[in-house]
């Protein structure tokens, strides 16, 4: 994708990313693939952004029989977030965890020193977790909605394997 750390449908993009699967239990991916279906024993979401393209990478561990299953439902989740906005609630519980996650991030000097390290190396002001928090307080139902639209293709995802064959 070309989208690009410093594009302005990054932080919608990532809040999104946080409604499928930011808080592992309580999100939809893992409520679709592992607690309603039983399909996975875990999956995870991220958005990979760099200085000159993006990644956006779904994984999941499963028996070979239901790797297309949970392909075809991770289309389903993610078609859904293009067709129809993020209920109030539920963006108002994924902001707050990504909220909290902004100063654990920085909660030693490691970190400390990795985050800034990281953002001068993307060109992002030194002070981008203010930013951030800002950006994710004030995003919109509809701005989600809108860079899932935008940016992320369902139909277009690429399956990499590791293990045995999937099972069609």
């Amino acid at each position: 994708m070309t989208l690009t750390r410093k594009d302005s449908d990054y932080y919608a993009l990532a809040l999104g990313n946080a409604v499928l699967s930011g808080g592992f239990y309580s999100t939809r991916l893992s409520i679709a693939l592992r607690k309603n279906t039983g399909l996975v024993y875990s999956v995870g979401s991220e958005l990979q952004a760099g200085k000159t393209r993006s990644v956006y990478v779904l994984d999941y561990a499963c028996d070979p029989a239901n790797v297309i299953k949970a392909q075809g439902i991770i289309a389903q989740e993610l078609t859904g977030m293009q067709n129809a906005p993020v209920p109030a609630g539920e963006l108002d519980r994924v902001k707050a965890l990504l909220l909290r996650q902004i100063p654990l991030g920085e909660a030693s000097e490691g970190q400390i020193a990795r985050g800034f390290s990281g953002r001068r190396d993307l060109d992002l002001p030194l002070d981008e977790p203010t930013i951030a928090a800002k950006r994710y307080a004030a995003l919109s139902a509809d701005e989600v909605q809108a860079a899932f639209r935008k940016w992320v293709r369902p139909d277009d995802l690429v399956r990499v394997s590791q293990g045995p064959a999937p099972k069609e």
